[in-house]
């Protein structure tokens, strides 16, 4: 019988790994996730209007992010780790589930103490959704690993530049609740993944065992701590950037050059939407030239744009957060990679870590952010953020893996 080393490497030497890549179930996942996060992106594309309904402060809007990003992000390594060991293929759609129910609450919520019980609920739903869904991407990759998982993070991103757009459309002109309607996009996703959990089930278990083999490559010891502790750090960067986008950018474009809120929206759909494009490419040129190039380049080729953002004007603050937002978000399926490449066999546990550290940071941050803006200004928190992605100087001092 072959050793799980010896089936890896057939696996990832086999010069047919391309054409067996499932496209299907990338296919299958990749639109789960877009509509997940379309869900999760409607809830801070509303940000403004449950401020006007409920009389919240900067930290009550930080706070509601807060509660979800937490939600999202501590169950997610845990959830990985049990079904690693213990497949559990319907916690897909059951989870989507949990996601529809919390979307119902949010449209009827009547006070503040109601929104933060949805926005947790939501929060459940993806912490099952994510290391679950992503395990499928790599299982179903055929060896093409950074392609797999761009393809399923594009998904994601595109959810969430299309949220904020449906959300101009839907609920702000009906009020908040009309976000009863994207509860139809909760549903269609339930039934996806009712599909997808059925293929895993009778067709992959295989594919399973040869991609989650352990790799000649994987880190030891006190480097594999630092190589872990790097990718914490630049996931912080990263993270901590993209939420002072995601859930400020309409307030920072509404202050600073007075637009309207529908005009914010489209504005923040440019940057979702480029960043969209940005984690697109940066799977495949990750699976050519090596994850840590990749991560090396992203936070590099940002940084002079991140730093220009704040001091201008309208067209050019666009035009900046499109090419910052871009180049930065090539970097997240490298990550990810990256981290699974390094320990494998834990291809759940890591990629619930990946996913629970960026709703963490992302939800930490945005709270953090919001105190900020209330002592000190948007634009002053805007500034502060520009230097953010000087952290990424230390993606010098990863070891290498396979990638």
């Amino acid at each position: 019988m072959q050793s799980s080393a010896e089936t890896q490497e057939k696996f990832e030497n086999s010069p047919n790994k391309a054409q067996s890549m499932v496209v299907s179930m990338i296919c299958a996942v990749a639109v789960a996730h877009l509509l997940n996060d379309l869900i999760q992106a409607s809830l801070p594309a509303i940000y403004p209007l449950l401020k006007d309904n409920f009389a919240l402060s900067f930290a009550q809007v930080g706070l509601i992010s807060l509660v979800y990003q937490i939600t999202a992000s501590l169950l997610q390594p845990w959830i990985g780790l049990y079904t690693d060991k213990h497949p559990m293929p319907y916690l897909l759609p059951l989870g989507m589930v949990v996601t529809l129910l919390g979307i119902g609450l949010l449209a009827i919520a009547p006070s503040f103490f109601v929104l933060l019980i949805a926005a947790a609920l939501i929060g459940i739903g993806s912490s099952t959704f994510h290391p679950e869904a992503s395990r499928v991407a790599r299982v179903a990759s055929g060896g093409r690993f950074g392609t797999a998982q761009s393809a399923f993070q594009v998904g994601g991103n595109s959810g969430s530049a299309i949220g904020p757009l449906l959300a101009a459309a839907i609920i702000v002109p009906n009020g908040q609740i009309a976000a009863a309607w994207f509860m139809l996009f909760a549903f269609a996703a339930v039934c996806i993944l009712f599909k997808v959990s059925q293929w895993t089930i009778h067709h992959a278990q295989k594919m399973v065992n040869a991609a989650s083999a352990s790799t000649v490559y994987k880190l030891h010891g006190k480097t594999l701590w630092r190589a872990l502790g790097i990718m914490a750090l630049l996931i912080l960067a990263k993270f901590t950037y993209i939420a002072s986008l995601s859930n400020y950018y309409t307030f920072y474009l509404i202050d600073k050059f007075h637009v309207s809120l529908q005009h914010a929206q489209l504005y923040l759909f440019a940057f979702l939407a480029a960043v969209a494009i940005g984690t697109f490419a940066g799977g495949p040129i990750g699976d050519r030239i090596g994850r840590k190039a990749v991560i090396w380049l992203s936070f590099l080729g940002m940084l002079p744009f991140a730093l220009m953002m704040p001091y201008a004007n309208l067209f050019w603050t666009v035009v900046f957060a499109m090419l910052a937002g871009m180049i930065l978000s090539s970097a997240f399926a490298a990550m990810v990679v990256y981290a699974q490449e390094a320990v494998p066999g834990r291809v759940g546990m890591v990629a619930g870590m990946m996913f629970g550290l960026m709703f963490g940071i992302s939800g930490i941050a945005a709270a953090a952010l919001g105190v900020l803006a209330d002592h000190h200004g948007i634009e002053w928190v805007f500034k502060l953020c520009s230097f953010i992605p000087l952290l990424g100087l230390l993606t010098a001092f990863l070891p290498k893996t396979n990638g």
